[in-house]
């Protein structure tokens, strides 16, 4: 009661809020000031070891959400005494969970222990955790962890080749672990950038599907990934938007169901799709649109594969397409601010987005595209929701309306991700990696030891995990893998039955 009561108050600014009154019942009305009386929020303590929470609809993946942030217990006392001060450093938390966090220097380090009364203690084998502030990580890292003083190291992109062509360092080195953030291009339909670059002439080309059509297929996404993973880029890049091995129903992957199914085994890129698309939309567009169609796509210039990317992209979709048919604009950005300036403001064309899981069903993967949300605004699409044709937000509801049958649940969503790729409103891209700036990393931490879950906190959790005497080899990290997938499968088959 009392981390509900904390949540829901605007002025505490709760970024994740939408994900607890989204399906607690009376928390919305709590949160927008229509209740003022938080006995009306679902959600009570009728015992010391009992929890209880009332839903305002049906949930069938409501128990998966209970491991996000915004379910995370909190002492109302405790806040009370501390007030504003709350979570601002180490000595306005408590704790009870497997750290305490010990010492806090901003800027400077920070230093977690074992919490001796933790239930499960025996899962904790590492004792302390120590973090050094270093603004220059991402190009020292690899260096910091060749002399000892590091545990975990992101190989960027710029030193990976030396590193793979160095047998000692080789064999310390493996690829960063896929998670579940989606990676995809969205063309945006409410075009809010400079007069410089044309938004009228965007708005009108990209409402034409052939010419959507034409990017989608030109886009060589192995080519792209190169910048980040030149090695093995095809085990990052996948055709549709809810990733590989996120959810199943009834023992089938999410991802290879109903009409997503044909979508997963085929590659976007066409060369000869893009020409035909793109001499079609060339005659539909003819009078009503200027080309070359300028296309303004933002980057972040702390992002040295992403700055890569963006000049592959643009000399790969102009060499195949054509310079007189498009101008494709790189544009560079801070990282401070970057959504505010570019996505969340409409200021680009074309633009890498991405998007991560709340909860272990495919209807979170809904949430940046349906009407309202803040990326690419698809509802505002020519022809969207036409009477030949349903819209993606019908869709949508039709999926979430089926609440007990979840093999159907999935075949529904599935029809609306399909309708999304197969409009080419986005072309998907990549899952994510564990870390940032590079596609592979020297650790020392056991791979695969720690609790896990495609969304939540788990990637931030200890437990389980122990400290080897040396980093593994990618060999090795990918027989560690297949090992867990193999019995992360089992166990789900056996759930599922």
């Amino acid at each position: 009661m009392d981390a509900a009561k904390y949540l829901l108050i605007k002025a505490n600014a709760s970024q994740t809020a939408n994900v607890f009154y989204g399906v607690i019942k009376g928390a919305e009305d709590y949160w927008e000031g229509r209740s003022t009386d938080i006995a009306t929020v679902g959600v009570k303590a009728p015992d010391k070891y009992t929890l209880q929470y009332t839903l305002a609809k049906p949930v069938p993946y409501f128990l998966s959400m209970l491991s996000y942030v915004s379910f995370l217990p909190l002492n109302g006392k405790f806040m009370a005494e501390v007030g504003p001060k709350f979570g601002t450093d180490n000595t306005n938390v408590l704790y009870n969970g497997a750290y305490i966090f010990s010492s806090y220097e901003p800027q400077s380090s920070r230093e977690l222990v074992r919490n001796e009364k933790y239930w499960d203690k025996a899962k904790v084998p590492i004792k302390r955790l120590t973090y050094k502030y270093n603004k220059e990580t991402a190009t020292l890292s690899p260096e910091l962890f060749l002399r000892g003083e590091c545990s975990i190291a992101t190989i960027p992109s710029s030193v990976l080749d030396s590193w793979m062509k160095d047998p000692a360092k080789k064999a310390q080195i493996h690829p960063a672990r896929l998670t579940s953030y989606s990676y995809f291009y969205a063309f945006n339909f409410d075009p809010k950038f400079d007069a410089q670059y044309q938004p009228e002439n965007w708005k009108a080309a990209v409402n034409d599907r052939a010419f959507r059509e034409a990017i989608f297929h030109a886009l060589d996404r192995k080519a792209a990934m190169l910048t980040a993973e030149p090695y093995t880029p095809e085990n990052r890049l996948q055709n549709t938007i809810t990733p590989s091995g996120f959810a199943t129903a009834g023992g089938k992957d999410y991802a290879r169901t109903g009409e997503l199914a044909a979508i997963a085994k085929r590659d976007s890129f066409d060369k000869a799709a893009a020409l035909k698309f793109r001499d079609q939309a060339r005659s539909e567009l003819a009078g009503k649109v200027t080309f070359p169609v300028k296309i303004p796509m933002p980057f972040r210039t702390d992002y040295t594969d992403w700055v890569q990317r963006a000049q592959v992209v643009e000399q790969q979709l102009e060499g195949l397409l054509g310079a007189d048919f498009i101008d494709v604009i790189p544009l560079s950005y801070p990282a401070t601010g970057f959504l505010g300036a570019t996505r969340r403001a409409g200021n680009y064309a074309i633009q890498e987005c991405n998007w991560g899981p709340d909860y272990a069903d495919p209807e979170t993967y809904t949430d940046p595209f349906i009407a309202g949300g803040s990326y690419n605004k698809p509802e505002l699409a020519l022809g969207y929701g036409a009477a030949d044709k349903p819209s993606y937000e019908s869709l949508v509801e039709a999926a979430k309306a089926e609440t007990k049958d979840m093999k159907k649940r999935f075949q529904l969503f599935a029809k609306a991700e399909a309708y999304l790729i197969n409009e080419a409103f986005v072309i998907p891209y990549s899952c994510g990696i564990a870390t940032t700036g590079g596609g592979y990393e020297a650790n020392l931490l056991e791979p695969f030891t720690c609790p896990f879950a495609p969304f939540g906190l788990s990637d931030l959790k200890f437990k389980g995990q122990a400290v080897m005497a040396k980093a593994i080899s990618t060999e090795e990290y990918l027989a560690r893998k297949a090992a867990w997938q193999d019995d992360r499968d089992k166990a789900i088959a056996k759930t599922d039955k």
